[in-house]
């Protein structure tokens, strides 16, 4: 499992933080890269895209994908150094546990990384942001692979 950056001795902010409280988050990479409204954005348009996907959208049980998009902004802001509600809220993230109910083949894999693609696109980062978010962004997608795309190949 990846590590989660810990900020110590910071209070944690509203979901939307006050440019006051973003100022906080000055010398993280959430904060380098524009804090709560740049991964506002990345998370919007990458939920944009499993909405129009039928192969990512089937994995989602809930009607309305709001919620899914608010906890998976809470876990990337707070993993890049931002308020840490995701761990508040929901504990440690566990990525790999949370994700086992679900088939992820290297197909959905790739569907997944294809919508986030976008998501980090849209936010126009300068090259070694986007070089440092796209790494993780390609290691945490390949971790969570737990089924092969062919299902004569299943256990």
């Amino acid at each position: 499992m990846l590590p989660i950056p810990v900020r110590q001795g910071r209070p944690t902010p509203v979901p939307s933080p006050t440019p006051e409280a973003e100022a906080d988050y000055a010398d993280t990479f959430y904060g380098q890269v524009g804090g709560h409204e740049t991964f506002k954005k990345i998370i919007h348009v990458f939920y944009q895209g499993i909405a129009a996907d039928p192969v990512l959208r089937a994995m989602y049980a809930e009607e309305d994908l709001g919620p899914a998009e608010h906890r998976m902004l809470m876990f990337i802001e707070q993993y890049w150094g931002g308020p840490r509600t995701y761990l508040e809220e929901r504990g440690h993230p566990r990525l790999r546990m949370r994700h086992i109910p679900f088939a992820v083949t290297p197909e959905a894999r790739d569907r997944w990384l294809a919508a986030m693609r976008a998501g980090v696109d849209a936010a126009e980062l300068s090259p070694l942001h986007e070089a440092t978010l796209w790494d993780y962004i390609e290691r945490a997608a390949a971790s969570l692979v737990n089924s092969p795309s062919d299902p004569s190949q299943q256990p």
